[in-house]
C-alpha cells in the first residue's frame, strides 16, 4: 500500500490552510482533497502574476485556471526533473543536470537544451536560462521556416507563383498566425483546396453525358437555371388557375385585393420591390395559360423573358408568348437532367471557378511545390516544440510554487508577503489601503463585492492617458471624510504611481469603537443639517422680500416715499402681549420643572448613578455596536475576489488585527519631535475651563447628595438634614381675679 503523503496544515481566515514549500508537496499536490483548497478558479488577467506562464498552464485557452489545469502543470514538470525539489527551489536559470533523460521526452528536452546553448555559442554549458531561450524562441520565429507549420507568400521566397497561391488559398480558405505574427496557411488548407478542386473537375466531367433535348451543353445548362429561378413562382400560378377552375368564388381572393393595391400605393415602389415580387406572375382564372411577355408581374418580367428565350423557344421549338400547365411540366421534364446536374454542383468556396481555371490549377505542378513547403516548414516543429517546452519547464520552475501558494492556499497573502490579486497599495485619507483589486466592470462588482462587508472604495485610475478600475478594502481607521469624489494617489506592484479618485463607496463598520460614536456622530450631523436647512430658508426669505422691494422702488418711484413709509410701519416692532409673557413663563417654567424632576430622579439612584450612565449610554451605542460586531464577524475576502473572476472555496475571514495591517493609519515615526507648537490652533483655554467647572460643580453635587463629603460639613450643611429646633417661649402667667368680682 502507497504511503499518504504527510501534509502540513496553518490556520488563517476562519479555514485550514495547506503549507506547500517542499518539491514533495507540488508532486503530490494532486492528492489533496479539493475541499481543501482555499481557491477553485482565477482568471489569468488582472492578477499580479506573469500572464504569459498562465497561458502555458490554461491548456483549453478560456482565461481561466482550474484545479485540472494546475495538477496537470505539476505532474508534467515534475516528470521532466529528476528531483521535484528545483520546482520549490525556484529561480530562471534551468541546470541541465537537473533534466530527467531516462524517458523519451526527457532526452529530447535535454538535447534541444544543449543544441540551444551550442547555438548561443556556450557549447558544453551547465545551465539556461529563461531568457536564453527566450531569444532563441524569437529568432527561430523569424526565420524561414520555424517549425509552426504554417506558410506565408513570404516563405515562398522568389517563387512569385507559389506566393500568389499561397495568398489565393489563404482567401478562400482562412489563414492562421505564425509564430512570426505572420498570416499563412497550413498543410489542412492546402489538402483542401486541392480536393476540393478535383471534385470541381469531377462534377464538370459529368456534364459530358447529359442530355436536356438542347445540343449545345451551354444553352442546356443555361435554360436549366433560368427554369429553376422562376420555378417555384411559375407552380404556384398554375395551382392558383387550377383552383379557381375548381371552384369560381376562388379565384377573386386568389388575386390581389383592392385593399392591398392601395396599401402599395402608399408605398414609395420599384418594380423590384418585395412587396410586389410576392404578387402572383400574372392575374389569376381558371386554367389560364401563363403569359411569359405581356401582361406579367413586373418584378418578375426579367426572369419570365430569360424562361421563354432560353428554355422555352429551344425545348419547344417554337416563340412562344405564353405557355399552359402541360407545356411547362414538358419543358420541367426536358431539363432535369440539367438541373439535377446543377444540384450536384460541390459547395466549395471554389465553386464560382470556370472549368478551364480548375484545370489549369491542376495541371500546373504547383500542388506538389507547396506541400513540399509545408513539410520542409513541419520539419522543424519538433525543435519548437522542444524549445516551448523548455520555456515552459523554466517558468514553472520560477513560479509554479508563488502560485500554488495564491490558489491551494494563501500564505503568501497571510503572511503578508504581496498575493497575486493584490494589485498594489492606495494612499488616501491618511492611510495606505493593502487589499487593493484590479475590477473590469465596477457596478457588476460591487453587486457581489457588498456580501464581503467590508468598507469599499472603488477607484479610477489615471496615468498618461490611460484608465483602469480597483476597488480598496478600508479595514481600519474611521470612515467620516470617505466620500465619492475625494482623490488620492495608487501605487501598483511595478511602482508606477496613478491618481486615484473615488467613484462608488459601500459603507460598512471598520471597528466597534467607530460604531460607539456612530449614533452620537449621526445625531450631530442630523443637527447641523437641520439647522443649515432652516437658515438656508429663512435666508432665501429674506432675500426674496429684499428682492421684492427693491423692484417696487425701482418700477413705482413715485411711491417709494409711501411704501417704504408702510414697509416701516409694519417691521416696527409690536408691543409684547402680557398674556404671551405669561404663557410663555409657564411653558419654561413647566420644562424646567420637568428637567429638575428628571435630575433629582437620577441623582436619588445614589450608588446606581454609574449603572444608570452605563445602560444609557448601551442603550444608545449598544445596537450600533452590536451590528458592527456581526459585520465585522462576517467581514470576508471571498466576494470580493468572486466578484473579480475568482472561484473562492472558503469564507476566508478579515478579522481586525489582519484588518489593522492591511489599512495603516498615520502615525508619527519613533523618535520624531515636534520642533514647535501649532501657531494656528483654536484657543479652547475659556471652553474648558466653563466645561471644567461644570464637570466640578455636577460632581460636588453628587458626592453632596450621596452623603460621600458629610464628614466635611457642619451637620446642618449635609444633605437632608433637619434644621435645629428652636426652644419654646415659657406660657405667660394667669392674671389674677378682680377684687371687685370677690366680693
Amino acid at each position: 500500500m502507497q504511503q499518504q503523503h504527510a501534509w502540513e496544515f496553518f490556520r488563517a481566515g476562519g479555514v485550514d490552510q495547506v503549507v506547500i514549500r517542499t518539491g514533495q508537496d507540488i508532486a503530490h499536490i494532486g492528492e489533496l482533497d479539493q475541499k481543501l483548497w482555499v481557491a477553485l478558479a482565477c482568471p489569468t488577467r488582472g492578477i499580479e502574476f506573469d500572464s504569459d506562464t498562465l497561458d502555458l498552464i490554461d491548456e483549453d485557452k478560456d482565461g481561466r485556471i482550474r484545479p485540472p489545469e494546475l495538477i496537470a502543470a505539476c505532474q508534467w514538470a515534475v516528470a521532466r526533473v529528476r528531483d521535484p525539489q528545483v520546482l520549490a527551489d525556484g529561480g530562471d536559470v534551468l541546470q541541465l543536470s537537473s533534466l530527467e533523460r531516462d524517458s523519451e521526452q526527457g532526452a529530447l528536452l535535454h538535447a534541444e537544451a544543449e543544441r540551444m546553448l551550442a547555438l548561443s555559442g556556450q557549447a558544453g554549458g551547465a545551465a539556461l536560462s529563461l531568457a536564453q531561450v527566450r531569444e532563441r524562441l524569437a529568432s527561430l520565429a523569424a526565420m524561414r521556416f520555424n517549425g509552426d507549420g504554417i506558410v506565408s507568400p513570404a516563405t515562398a521566397g522568389d517563387d512569385k507563383a507559389l506566393a500568389a497561391l499561397v495568398e489565393r488559398i489563404g482567401k478562400a480558405y482562412g489563414t492562421a498566425a505564425g509564430a512570426d505574427g505572420v498570416a499563412g496557411i497550413a498543410r489542412k488548407q492546402a489538402e483542401s483546396f486541392y480536393a476540393d478542386l478535383r471534385s470541381l473537375r469531377d462534377w464538370h466531367a459529368g456534364a459530358e453525358a447529359l442530355g436536356c433535348g438542347i445540343a449545345e451543353r451551354d444553352q442546356a445548362l443555361a435554360a436549366a437555371r433560368a427554369v429553376d429561378a422562376v420555378q417555384a413562382k411559375v407552380d404556384d400560378f398554375f395551382a392558383r388557375t387550377r383552383l379557381a377552375a375548381f371552384d369560381t368564388r376562388a379565384q377573386d381572393p386568389l388575386n390581389p385585393s383592392i385593399e392591398g393595391y392601395a396599401a402599395l400605393g402608399r408605398e414609395v415602389l420599384d418594380s423590384g420591390a418585395q412587396a410586389i415580387a410576392a404578387l402572383p406572375l400574372a392575374a389569376v382564372s381558371a386554367d389560364r395559360a401563363l403569359p411569359l411577355a405581356q401582361g406579367v408581374n413586373p418584378a418578375w418580367a426579367g426572369a419570365l423573358q430569360a424562361l421563354r428565350e432560353q428554355a422555352v423557344q429551344p425545348v419547344l421549338g417554337e416563340d412562344l408568348q405564353e405557355i399552359t400547365a402541360a407545356q411547362w411540366e414538358q419543358v420541367k421534364a426536358a431539363l432535369q437532367p440539367c438541373r439535377q446536374w446543377l444540384a450536384a454542383r460541390p459547395a466549395t468556396p471554389l465553386d464560382a471557378l470556370p472549368q478551364q481555371e480548375v484545370q489549369a490549377l491542376l495541371d500546373g505542378g504547383q500542388e506538389a511545390a507547396l506541400l513540399d513547403l509545408i513539410a520542409h516548414d513541419e520539419s522543424e516543429k519538433e525543435h519548437s516544440l522542444q524549445a516551448v517546452a523548455l520555456e515552459k519547464l523554466i517558468r514553472l520552475q520560477r513560479d509554479l510554487l508563488v502560485l500554488l501558494n495564491n490558489f491551494v492556499s494563501f500564505s503568501l497573502f497571510y503572511r503578508r508577503e504581496g498575493a497575486a490579486f493584490q494589485a498594489g497599495t492606495l494612499y488616501l485619507d491618511a492611510r495606505s489601503c493593502d487589499l487593493t483589486v484590479e475590477v473590469s466592470d465596477t457596478a457588476a462588482h460591487a453587486a457581489l463585492a457588498g456580501r464581503a462587508k467590508t468598507c469599499l472604495a472603488y477607484c479610477e485610475l489615471r496615468r498618461e492617458g490611460k484608465k483602469k478600475a480597483i476597488v480598496a478594502a478600508f479595514t481600519a481607521g474611521d470612515v467620516d471624510f470617505l466620500f465619492v469624489g475625494r482623490n488620492g494617489v495608487f501605487y501598483d506592484c511595478a511602482g508606477n504611481d496613478w491618481d486615484a479618485t473615488i467613484v462608488k463607496l459601500i459603507e460598512n463598520p471598520t471597528s466597534i469603537g467607530q460604531a460607539f460614536f456612530l449614533p452620537y456622530k449621526k445625531f450631530l450631523r442630523m443637527v447641523e443639517e437641520q439647522v443649515a436647512k432652516r437658515a438656508s430658508a429663512k435666508e432665501e426669505g429674506v432675500t426674496a422680500s429684499l428682492g421684492t422691494q427693491a423692484g417696487q422702488l425701482v418700477t413705482a418711484p413715485g411711491t417709494a416715499a409711501a411704501n417704504a413709509t408702510a414697509a416701516t410701519a409694519a417691521a416696527a416692532p409690536r408691543k409684547t402681549d402680557v398674556g404671551t409673557v405669561a404663557a410663555l413663563g409657564v411653558a419654561l417654567g413647566s420644562i424646567s420643572a420637568v428637567l429638575v424632576g428628571i435630575f433629582g430622579k437620577f441623582i436619588d439612584l445614589g450608588p446606581w448613578i454609574p449603572v444608570a450612565l452605563v445602560g444609557l449610554i448601551a442603550a444608545i451605542s449598544g445596537p450600533s455596536m452590536m451590528i458592527a460586531w456581526l459585520k465585522l464577524r462576517q467581514r470576508s475576502l471571498g466576494p470580493i475576489l468572486d466578484a473579480s473572476g475568482w472561484a473562492i472555496n472558503g469564507r476566508m475571514r478579515i478579522n481586525l488585527p489582519l484588518g489593522r495591517s492591511l489599512s495603516q493609519t498615520a502615525k508619527v515615526p519613533v523618535g520624531a519631535r515636534r520642533t514647535a507648537g501649532d501657531p494656528y490652533a483654536e484657543g479652547n483655554g475659556l471652553r474648558n475651563t466653563l466645561v471644567t467647572l461644570a464637570v466640578v460643580a455636577l460632581l460636588a453635587l453628587m458626592a453632596w447628595r450621596l452623603h460621600w463629603i458629610d464628614g466635611l460639613l457642619p451637620a446642618g450643611w449635609q444633605y437632608g438634614a433637619a434644621p435645629a429646633a428652636v426652644p419654646a417661649a415659657p406660657a405667660p402667667a394667669a392674671a389674677p381675679a378682680p377684687a371687685a368680682a370677690a366680693q
